[in-house]
């Protein structure tokens, strides 16, 4: 799921969006320091490869996994009112996508994604590979990546067709993700899974 208050579904299937960073959780890190056998101070002294193992172990909790497809999350309304700009190529002729338009049910994923049939939706992300990191590790590229737009030497994301301003991508995706995850995320700096992934179809 991506968010849609800040068209960041719009910006996957446009292919301007190709990464996701989401919370690890606590669960995950609790089950680190369980199991965690270092010292104070080789964990000092070899803070660097502790570190490492620390990622690694906390990959496994990684919801997705690399080489997983997986479908792009929307009401049926909104495959529906977007069918002509977001039209899969598999569908070569339009008699057969509204076909497909037309098999798709009147119920409660009508209007709320939370509702849908994944084998339902019309577009599906492949997931090209997955990081641990620190959320403030996240670099201007990365930020590009996540759906961070580039105007007239400002950095910019889309709320509701406004475009706040920014010096740099950093601070722009720093905003975008209080917004989505919560006021103080940035600064909380907490694990994340950056995903990459591919628009597949």
């Amino acid at each position: 799921m991506f968010n849609d208050k800040y068209a960041l579904t719009a910006a996957v299937l446009a292919g301007t969006k190709t990464q996701t960073r989401r919370i690890v959780p606590e669960k995950a890190l609790s089950e680190w320091n369980d199991i965690d056998d270092g010292d104070e101070y080789s964990r000092s002294v070899y803070a660097a490869s502790y570190e490492a193992k620390m990622r690694n172990f906390l990959l496994k909790y990684a919801p997705f996994k690399v080489g997983e497809v997986v479908a792009i999350a929307q009401s049926y309304f909104d495959i529906k009112t977007s069918a002509n700009s977001y039209r899969p190529t598999i569908w070569e002729h339009y008699r057969e996508w509204h076909k497909y338009l037309d098999s798709l049910p009147i119920d409660k994923g009508y209007y709320n994604k939370m509702f849908i049939r994944a084998e339902l939706m019309p577009h599906q992300i492949e997931i090209t590979n997955i990081r641990v990191q620190r959320l403030q590790d996240i670099s201007e590229d990365d930020c590009l990546a996540e759906g961070i737009m580039c105007i007239n030497s400002r950095y910019t994301f889309i709320k509701k067709g406004k475009n706040p301003k920014f010096d740099t991508p950093r601070k722009a995706y720093a905003e975008l993700i209080d917004r989505i995850s919560g006021k103080g995320t940035w600064e909380k700096n907490p694990y994340v899974f950056a995903y990459n992934f591919n628009l597949v179809k």
